[in-house]
C-alpha cells in the first residue's frame, strides 16, 4: 500500500527534527558564572530586581574546534544585552539575548561574556522565577545545518502549495535525499542525541544518557555533504521547469513599540539589544538591509550609546541601514491635531539630516488604527510622497480592497500607498515558505505591479531578524514556484511603484477607517484630555509670543523640547490607551510638564503683548489677546470671576477694555429646570435631562427627546483586546442613570449661570454642572467624575430634530462626512468613530453640533448625537481611568450648516479660551498686529521659523471650500513668499488663496 503525499510529508518531518539533532559535533559547558558580583550555580534561579541584572563568564574554545563554525548558545531567563570580549582585545561585540536570538558566533578562542538581563519576556511578561537555564559552546555541523534547514523549506513549502504540481517533486527529492544519507546508529549516542525529541520526552524513564554524545564521523559527514548538493541540484532543476513567480523585496524590520506593554525605560533597552543584533548581522551577511523608523529611537541611543549611534551611521552610509519614516514617533493618527502631525514630520525630518543627511520619501506607520485624511496633503508638503501601512488588514467586517493605491486626502493631494497582508505575524515577518507564498498569493496589486515589499523580523523585544531568517532567503533563492526574494531598501520598492502609470492605480478617497479597535479613542480618557491641552497651550503659546514679537517684543523662543515630549506621547500605544500603568504615570508627567511649559510661555507672552501695548490713563483694565483667526467675543475668567461682554476681539488681536466697560450682555437667567440667554432656553426635566434645547434666534427646538441622557453600559467586555475593542453589539444591555443626589443653583451671575446634577453609579460619581454664559449660542455640560467601577462604558446621548443621512466631523485640518444609516456593511462598521472638538448633524437651515474639549469617540446614528466619556478595562491597565477627571462637552444649535452656524469658532472657544489679563496705564482700544481677511480659515500655528530669522505663520481652509484669504502683517513686517511645512520655498500655481482643506504657511519678515 502506498502513502498519501500527506503521510509522506508527516515521514519527511519526523526525519528532518531527528537530522537537526546532530547539528552540534561537540559541546563545552561555560562555568563559573557570576550573578551580580556572587557565585551562581547553572540552572540556578535569580532574585528578579527592578532594572538589570548583571552575569559575569569566561569561555574558552577547543583548539581543534572551527572558530567560524564556533557558536555560545545561551539563556540567562529574561531580556538581554550581551557583550562578548576577546581576551587581550578590547574589541567588544553585543547582541541581543531573547528568545529568538539564543546563539552567537564567537570573537575568539577566549573571551570574558557580560551580559545586562532583566526578568521580562519580550512582549513584557515577567519571568516569575528567572533562572540560568543554559551556557555552552558548540561546534556547528554546518552541512547538517544547511541540510535540515533547507528539508525544512522542502517541507513547509509543500505543505502550504497543496494541490500544486511541484508537490510530490518535492516530496520525492527530500526523500531521495534522506535515501542518500550514510547515517550513525550506535544506541548509546542515538538515544543521548534524540532524547529531546517530543515522543522521547513522554517515555516514562529514559535509560541513563552519555554525557557527551558522539558527532557525525566523516564519512558520515561526507554522506550529508553529497546529499546537500544533491538536494540543491534537484531543487534548481525543479525551478527551471516551475519558476519563481512574482517579487518579494525583503526589508529587515524589528517594529519597536515606544511603549506598550512596558515602560519608555525598557524600551531604551530594547532597542539597544535590537540595534545591536542588527549591525552584527549586517557583518556576518553583507547583503543584509535592515530598516528602522523613528527619530525618538535614535536620538535616546544618540544620548545612551554614543558608540552605538556612531556604527549606526556608519551603516546608514552604507547603505546597509535605512533610516525611514520622517517622523519624530510612529504616532496615532485619529487624535492628534493637524499641527502636531506637521511637527511630527518637521521635527523628524530635520534630524535625520542632521544626523544622516538623509530626507524621508516613505512614511511608515504599519501599526496605527485608521489613518486620518489630512495626512497626504501634509506628508507631500513634508517631502513623502509614498505611504506604508500593515493595519488596515486588521478590519474585522470589510476587506480593505486595495494593497497597492493612490491615497487621496481631503484637499485633492495624493501619495501611493502600499500594504501586505502576510499570514505569519504580519509587519513582524519572517522568510519561511508560508509568510512568502501567503504575501504573495494576497497581493492584489500583481495585476499592475510585479513587486510586492515584505518585512521581516520579530518586533518589540523579539530583536529582529534572525540568521535563520537570512539563511533561508539565500537558500529559497534556488527554489522552485516561489516568488524570487531579494533584499532592498523599502524607498527603491517605492520608486519602482512609482513607475506603474496612475492610470493604472487605484485611488481611495479621504479617511482609511480601521473596523477595529474603536475603544481607543476613549480609554485612558484623561490622558488623551492632557494630551489635547498641552497641545493647545503650545500653539497659543507660541502665537502669543509672536504676536508680541510683531509689536516690537523679543523673538519667540523655540517650544521644540516641550513639544517632543507632546510628540512622543502620541506614539500608537500611548495616546490610544491600549499601554500599561507605568506608561500612563510617565505620560501624564510628560504630558503635564508640556502643558506647564506652555501655560508659563503664555503668561510671558501676555506679559510682553502688555509691555508692548500703547500707554494710557486706563487701571486695571482687561487686556484680552484672541488667539486665532476669526473675531470672537469676549467670554473670559479672570481672578476666577466670569465675564461675558458683547465686545469683539479681532483675530490674532488685542483688546483693552476699561473697567468701566465691563458690563455683561443681557438676559441671563437662571431656576431650578432652566436657564436662558438672549440666544438659547434651555429646560430640564425632573430627572436632570434637557427637556429642552431651544434657539431663540430661530426660533427652533432642536431636541427630539430627553437631551443628556447619561448611560452605562456594563457588557463592555470585548472578546478580544480589552482596551482596544468595542463591540457592536454594546449597547444591546445598558443603564440610563435617571436617579440623582442632588439638583441645585450653583452659579447666578450676570455673566454666567449654572445648575450642577449630582448622580452616583455603583461605587462612582457623576458632578455634571449645566453652565450657560450670557453671550453664549451653546450649553456647556461640564462633567466631573469620580470613578471606581470596571469593565463599564459611561456615554451621553442626545436625540435632535434634526433629519439628514449624513453627519459632519473634525478631522485634522479638516472635517469628513460619514453616514448616519446602516445601508452598508462599511456604514454599519462606523458605529464609533473619531471627531476632535465638534460633530455635527445639520439639514438645510439648521443644525445641532456636539462639541468636547478631550473626547474622541463619537457616534451619530439617525438622528441620535452620542459621545463616549469613559471606559474602564482591566487589561493592560486594571486601573485605566480610575479616579478623578474632568471635562466639558456642549449642545449647540445653530443656523445653517456647521460651518454657516460657527461650530468650529465654539468649538475653538470651548477649547481655548481668549486670554485675558489686568493691566493699568494702558489706552483702552483694539489693535491686530496681522490683519486677515476673506474666506474663513483656521490657523494651524504662529511661530518662530526654525532658522530663526522670520516668523510662520500656518493656516487651513476648514469646511471644503475656497476663496481669497488677505494677510497684513503690522508696519514694519512683510509677508514673504509661501513655503511647506518644512518651511521651505515653494511654488504654488495661481488662483484663489486657499482651496478646499489647503494647508498654507508663509513666512512674516522684518523690513
Amino acid at each position: 500500500m502506498s502513502l498519501t503525499l500527506q503521510q509522506r510529508l508527516a515521514r519527511i518531518d519526523v526525519r528532518v527534527e531527528e537530522l537537526g539533532f546532530w547539528r552540534e559535533r561537540e559541546t563545552v559547558a561555560v562555568d563559573g558564572w557570576q550573578f551580580n558580583g556572587a557565585p551562581i550555580a547553572m540552572g540556578g534561579f535569580w532574585p528578579k530586581k527592578d532594572g538589570t541584572v548583571t552575569f559575569d563568564a569566561a569561555a574558552a574554545i577547543p583548539d581543534h574546534w572551527s572558530l567560524e563554525d564556533t557558536r555560545l548558545l545561551i539563556d540567562v531567563g529574561g531580556e538581554s544585552l550581551i557583550t562578548l570580549t576577546p581576551e587581550g582585545d578590547s574589541a567588544e561585540k553585543r547582541f541581543g539575548l531573547d528568545p529568538f536570538h539564543q546563539e552567537f558566533p564567537v570573537p575568539g578562542r577566549r573571551f570574558r561574556i557580560h551580559v545586562d538581563a532583566v526578568a521580562r519576556l519580550p512582549f513584557g511578561e515577567p519571568v516569575r522565577e528567572p533562572r540560568l537555564t543554559r551556557a555552552h559552546l558548540a561546534w556547528i555541523d554546518q552541512p547538517v545545518h544547511e541540510l535540515a534547514l533547507l528539508l525544512r523549506q522542502v517541507s513547509e513549502a509543500s505543505h502550504f502549495l497543496g494541490d500544486h504540481e511541484v508537490v510530490p517533486h518535492l516530496i520525492t527529492a527530500a526523500e531521495q535525499t534522506f535515501a542518500a544519507l550514510d547515517w550513525p546508529s550506535a544506541t548509546q549516542d542515538y538515544v543521548a542525541r534524540t532524547a529531546p525529541q517530543h515522543g522521547q520526552q513522554k517515555i516514562w524513564q529514559l535509560p541513563p544518557l552519555k554525557a557527551n554524545p558522539e558527532g557525525l564521523r566523516q564519512d558520515h559527514r561526507a554522506s550529508v555533504q553529497r546529499a546537500l548538493n544533491d538536494l540543491r541540484d534537484r531543487l534548481k532543476g525543479l525551478k527551471a521547469r516551475y519558476p519563481q513567480q512574482g517579487n518579494l523585496g525583503i526589508t529587515g524590520h524589528a517594529h519597536i513599540d515606544l511603549a506598550w506593554l512596558w515602560p519608555y525605560d525598557e524600551t531604551r533597552r530594547k532597542a539597544r539589544r535590537t540595534f545591536n543584533t542588527a549591525l552584527r548581522l549586517m557583518e556576518r551577511f553583507p547583503d543584509f538591509v535592515f530598516n528602522q523608523s523613528t527619530a525618538a529611537y535614535y536620538a535616546q541611543i544618540e544620548e545612551d550609546d554614543p558608540a552605538l549611534f556612531k556604527e549606526i551611521q556608519a551603516a546608514v552610509k552604507s547603505g546597509q541601514w535605512e533610516t525611514i519614516g520622517g517622523m519624530w514617533v510612529e504616532p496615532d493618527t485619529n487624535m492628534p491635531t493637524g499641527e502636531s502631525f506637521v511637527r511630527q514630520i518637521l521635527y523628524g525630518q530635520r534630524y535625520f539630516e542632521e544626523k544622516f543627511g538623509v530626507r524621508h520619501r516613505v512614511c511608515w506607520l504599519p501599526d496605527c488604527f485608521g489613518f486620518s485624511p489630512a495626512l497626504p496633503q501634509l506628508l507631500q508638503q513634508g517631502g513623502m510622497d509614498s505611504f506604508f501601512t500593515i493595519k488596515v488588514n486588521w478590519s474585522e467586517t470589510n476587506k480593505f480592497p486595495h494593497d497597492l493605491f493612490q491615497w487621496e486626502g481631503l484637499d485633492g493631494s495624493r501619495v501611493l500607498a502600499h500594504t501586505f497582508d502576510n499570514p505569519v505575524r504580519g509587519y513582524n515577518g519572517s522568510t519561511e515558505p508560508e509568510a512568502i507564498l501567503g504575501t504573495w498569493g494576497n497581493f492584489r496589486g500583481k495585476t499592475i505591479h510585479d513587486e510586492s515589499l515584505l518585512a521581516v523580523g520579530y518586533g518589540d523585544g523579539g530583536g529582529g531578524v534572525t540568521p535563520e531568517m537570512l539563511e533561508r532567503q539565500a537558500q529559497l533563492a534556488d527554489f522552485p514556484a516561489v516568488p524570487s526574494l531579494k533584499p532592498v531598501r523599502v524607498e527603491d520598492v517605492f520608486a519602482r511603484m512609482h513607475a506603474v502609470p496612475a492610470s493604472e492605480v487605484p485611488v481611495w478617497q479621504g479617511e482609511i477607517y480601521l473596523e477595529l479597535h474603536r475603544a481607543t479613542l476613549t480609554t485612558q480618557s484623561h490622558t488623551k484630555r492632557l494630551h489635547r491641552h498641552a497641545e493647545r497651550a503650545l500653539i497659543t503659546a507660541e502665537t502669543v509670543a509672536s504676536l508680541a514679537n510683531l509689536l516690537g517684543g523679543a523673538r519667540p523662543e523655540s517650544l521644540e523640547n516641550a513639544w517632543r515630549k507632546v510628540l512622543k506621547n502620541e506614539f500608537h500605544d500611548i495616546l490610544p490607551g491600549s499601554g500599561i500603568r507605568e506608561i500612563y504615570e510617565d505620560a501624564e508627567r510628560e504630558l503635564g510638564e508640556a502643558l506647564a511649559t506652555g501655560l508659563a510661555a503664555q503668561k510671558d507672552g501676555l506679559a510682553a503683548l502688555v509691555g508692548r501695548l500703547p500707554k494710557g490713563d486706563a487701571r486695571n483694565a482687561l487686556v484680552v489677546v484672541n488667539p486665532d483667526l476669526h473675531g470672537r467675543p469676549v467670554r473670559v475668567e479672570v481672578d476666577g470671576k466670569p465675564i461675558a461682554l458683547d465686545a469683539t476681539v479681532p483675530a490674532l488681536g488685542i483688546s483693552v477694555i476699561g473697567d468701566e466697560n465691563l458690563a455683561p450682555t443681557a438676559g441671563l437667567s437662571v431656576s431650578k429646570q432652566k436657564l436662558e440667554n438672549s440666544l438659547i432656553r434651555v429646560t430640564l426635566n425632573p430627572d436632570g435631562t434637557l427637556a429642552s434645547l431651544y434657539d431663540k434666534r430661530n426660533g427652533r427646538e432642536a431636541l427630539a427627546g430627553r437631551g443628556n441622557q447619561l448611560w452605562v453600559y456594563p457588557m463592555d467586555k470585548p472578546r478580544n483586546w480589552d482596551a482596544w475593542d468595542l463591540e457592536d453589539d454594546y449597547a444591546a444591555h445598558g443603564l440610563e442613570l435617571t436617579s440623582f443626589e442632588s439638583f441645585e443653583v450653583v452659579e447666578d451671575t450676570p455673566h454666567r449661570a449654572a445648575i450642577r446634577i449630582v448622580r452616583k453609579f455603583r461605587d462612582s460619581t457623576i458632578t455634571q454642572t449645566l453652565q450657560l454664559w450670557a453671550n453664549a449660542p451653546r450649553l456647556d455640560i461640564k462633567t466631573d467624575l469620580d470613578w471606581h467601577d470596571r469593565r463599564v462604558l459611561l456615554r451621553t446621548q442626545t436625540p435632535v430634530d434634526v433629519r439628514s443621512d449624513f453627519a459632519t466631523f473634525e478631522c485634522a485640518f479638516g472635517v469628513v462626512r460619514r453616514s448616519t444609516h446602516n445601508n452598508t456593511s462599511w456604514d454599519e462598521a462606523r458605529f464609533e468613530v473619531p471627531a476632535h472638538r465638534f460633530a455635527d448633524l445639520s439639514e438645510p437651515g439648521f443644525g445641532v453640533a456636539l462639541l468636547n474639549n478631550g473626547k474622541y469617540g463619537h457616534s451619530i446614528k439617525g438622528n441620535l448625537l452620542g459621545l463616549s466619556l469613559l471606559r474602564a478595562p482591566i487589561y493592560p491597565d486594571p486601573l485605566a481611568d480610575e479616579g478623578e477627571q474632568s471635562f466639558v462637552y456642549s449642545l449647540m444649535p445653530h443656523a445653517g450648516s456647521w460651518n454657516e452656524g460657527g461650530v468650529r469658532e465654539e468649538a475653538l472657544d470651548l477649547n481655548q479660551p481668549l486670554l485675558a489679563t489686568r493691566a493699568s496705564d494702558v489706552a483702552t482700544g483694539t489693535q491686530a498686529p496681522i490683519a486677515v481677511s476673506g474666506i474663513a480659515a483656521g490657523l494651524g500655528g504662529l511661530k518662530a521659523s526654525e532658522d530663526g530669522n522670520a516668523l510662520v505663520l500656518r493656516v487651513y481652509e476648514p469646511a471644503g471650500g475656497r476663496g481669497r484669504f488677505e494677510i497684513v502683517p503690522k508696519d514694519g513686517w512683510l509677508l514673504s513668499g509661501p513655503v511647506n511645512i518644512l518651511e521651505e520655498a515653494v511654488d504654488r500655481a495661481a488662483g484663489p488663496d486657499l482651496k478646499p482643506f489647503e494647508v498654507r504657511s508663509w513666512l512674516l519678515k522684518q523690513r
